[in-house]
């Protein structure tokens, strides 16, 4: 409930904000977001999905919500978001402008996973690697190679570069963060992920950056953390009853805000998603044997997890034949074609052969059976009384041989699962590598399930936000990705910019569809020669790398010189060196693919032209969204009006928002696909895009 005495404080707040802040513009919409996420987060179980465009001020909006109802209901504030960069602008800019703004004091903690934190023990090992040979000379075969190739002369500098700077506390061990760029051959070696950390019997324990910072999450009143570290807390079983808690604070004790929430569906699919290389795991077994015995030796016991060291090897020897025998029967019964690029064989709602279901059923209980025992190896080994270099490197594989046995665990138990008659059932599929490695894979084609399990039902409130969450203001289609409760508040607010005298939106009179695949090229291809002001700032959009790269070949030279093209360089050197020409007076225009089309902030002269090149529309090839298609057609309904078109809506709304960011922005949006004035869907999602001047070009 949200009290008068919490509501004075809000109000009092935004009345500091709006009298500090130089040269600030009371907003409707910012307004109506802060009263929202108030009464969202102030009522036990509150659930809100807030659409707001660009210029609304959402995040002072929802951190002035947020702070005070979080300290009259004495819990955690915990802001999650996609990206890097926008925690850093929580975390360095506007929490600490909120504070400040409001002489308020809160502890704050930045929390993201183990990977994007130093690992001290691994660099040691690193750094200490590059005098030695091969790999550990640990007395078993080590299931890492500290160095996958021979290092660069840039590894090795950098490497030794980072230990000083880490050593002298010039470096808090922050990899987002790091002094010196960080290679993708030396980024896992510095590393670790939590099957490869020995935590507390870590001789580093003390020193670690990933503890400093969980030990500073608990003492925080706002925690900042990424999405995924979320949705991995809240996946994870407590000791007690309950899911969540085990990383960041318990969900019950928490107001969770979702910022860049558009971003959550995917992440959470993901989070879910799990796949065996089949060879690859026979030869991984092979390996952990080997290992076990060390652990065996190293313990000096004689049973562990109630099995004797033979037992042990018996039960990896049942799941390396069991392994051998699907492979068997999957190579049996498929035969890919030739003449396929990427050969997959989908299960059509997710139902696979009947054979394959069954060695599925033996190899769930062959894994959880290895799982049970390797994880008892492994605590034997953490809980010697005696240990050093041998013990804590073998603890490491070993956690880490888990890691890869559970994902094993989870597809078999995907494979063999009855789907429920109510809800979606699971993607099941197997491709062949390049390699011609069998892989089995397996994922919720939803997130609703999940969320509805974990989040919705188990969090003090939650809010979601972002500029794009609805197609045209209909929330069906996220509501039913994210299983959002009856009861929650959907709002879409609008622009606090006047987009009708800010912007053009042009559809010009193109000859040819997407699907005349070289005739679009080309036009394409002769409309920016001929129409786009090669001496402005203009961000070029593609929906595929194949035409980005055609578009390329074909344009004049002297166009191709002003192009910086995705994938050339760094996405934050490509954006660098474009705001450099054109503050200088030159013209700079960016080809990219869909993550240029979010998240990208081009105000002003840095992008006057945004050209979309074709409608975004997923690839119908994906089996997740296939899967899901074919299950919502069984039921008569269409998945290319539910799902399709209302998501290419929301990503087309993205990149069109990469044109106006400020209120003394102008420009134009191109749309260079006439199926947006030819297709009966194409009305729709015309209607459905923020209200700029509309500029419709007639075919002759």
């Amino acid at each position: 409930m949200l009290t008068d005495t919490t509501k004075d404080a809000i109000r009092a707040a935004y009345t500091r904000l709006k009298d500090g802040l130089p040269g600030f513009r009371a907003r409707a919409s910012q307004g109506k977001m802060i009263a929202e996420v108030a009464k969202a987060l102030a009522q036990e179980g509150g659930a809100a999905v807030i659409e707001a465009p660009t210029g609304t001020g959402k995040s002072m909006a929802y951190l002035i919500a947020g702070v005070e109802v979080a300290r009259a209901q004495k819990k955690k504030l915990l802001i999650a978001t996609a990206t890097v960069a926008l925690q850093e602008q929580l975390v360095q800019r506007d929490i600490p402008l909120y504070l400040k703004l409001n002489g308020t004091e809160a502890k704050v903690a930045l929390a993201k996973g183990r990977g994007r934190y130093l690992c001290p023990r691994n660099l040691n090992m690193a750094g200490n690697s590059l005098n030695e040979t091969a790999q550990m000379g640990l007395g078993f075969d080590a299931d890492l190679a500290l160095w996958t190739k021979p290092p660069q002369e840039r590894d090795k500098k950098a490497l030794s570069k980072l230990a000083g700077l880490f050593d002298r506390g010039e470096w808090d061990g922050d990899i987002d963060a790091s002094p010196e760029p960080i290679s993708d051959l030396l980024r896992p070696m510095i590393t670790t992920s939590a099957g490869g950390c020995t935590s507390r019997k870590c001789g580093q324990f003390m020193i670690c950056p990933f503890f400093a910072a969980r030990r500073a999450v608990g003492d925080a009143d706002i925690v900042v953390a990424n999405q995924d570290l979320v949705l991995a807390d809240l996946t994870m079983p407590r000791e007690e009853e309950g899911f969540g808690g085990v990383i960041l604070p318990k969900p019950d004790e928490t107001l969770y805000i979702f910022d860049e929430g558009h971003h959550v569906p995917s992440k959470a699919i993901d989070r879910g998603a799990s796949d065996v290389y089949m060879s690859i795991a026979v030869r991984q077994l092979s390996r952990l044997g080997r290992q076990i015995h060390a652990a065996y030796s190293l313990t000096d016991k004689e049973v562990i997890g109630k099995l004797t060291l033979d037992a042990g090897d018996e039960k990896l020897q049942e799941l390396s034949d069991a392994l051998e025998e699907l492979e068997k029967e999957i190579r049996l019964a498929w035969l890919p074609s030739p003449d396929d690029d990427e050969p997959m064989y989908r299960g059509s709602l997710g139902q696979l052969p009947e054979a394959w279901v069954e060695q599925a059923r033996v190899l769930y209980v062959f894994t959880s059976e290895v799982e049970r025992w390797v994880g008892a190896v492994r605590r034997a080994v953490l809980e010697m009384t005696e240990s050093g270099p041998t013990h804590e490197a073998l603890s490491r594989e070993l956690g880490m041989a888990l890691e890869r046995i559970d994902r094993q665990t989870r597809t078999w138990r995907a494979w063999s699962a009855s789907d429920s008659e109510t809800a979606p059932p699971l993607a099941r599929w197997v491709t062949l590598s390049v390699d011609q490695q069998l892989v089995c894979h397996a994922s919720s084609v939803s997130a609703g399930g999940l969320l509805r399990s974990v989040l919705w039902g188990n969090a003090s409130g939650v809010v979601m936000t972002s500029a794009t969450l609805s197609a045209g203001g209909n929330f069906r289609g996220f509501a039913d990705a994210v299983g959002l409760p009856n009861e929650a508040v959907t709002l879409s607010l609008p622009s606090p910019f006047d987009l009708a005298a800010q912007a053009r939106l042009e559809v010009p009179a193109m000859r040819s569809l997407p699907d005349a695949r070289e005739d679009h090229t080309q036009e394409i291809c002769d409309w920016l020669a001929e129409h786009l002001d090669w001496n402005a700032g203009n961000l070029v959009l593609f929906t595929s790398r194949i035409k980005l790269d055609r578009v390329l070949q074909k344009l004049p030279i002297e166009h191709v010189r002003k192009v910086r093209a995705q994938g050339s360089l760094g996405k934050a050197q490509l954006v660098a060196e474009h705001i450099a020409d054109i503050e200088a007076g030159k013209g700079s225009t960016l080809f990219g693919l869909a993550s240029f089309g979010e998240g990208l902030d081009l105000p002003g002269k840095l992008c006057e032209t945004v050209v979309i090149t074709q409608l975004p529309f997923a690839v119908p090839t994906d089996p997740v969204g296939a899967t899901y298609a074919e299950w919502l057609e069984s039921r008569g309904r269409n998945p290319f009006i539910e799902v399709t078109v209302p998501e290419a809506t929301r990503l087309l709304t993205q990149y069109c928002g990469r044109l106006i960011r400020t209120e003394t922005d102008h420009g134009r949006i191109v749309l260079l696909d006439r199926r947006v004035v030819l297709k009966r869907y194409g009305e729709r999602m015309l209607k459905s895009l923020p209200p700029f001047t509309r500029v419709i070009e007639k075919v002759a």
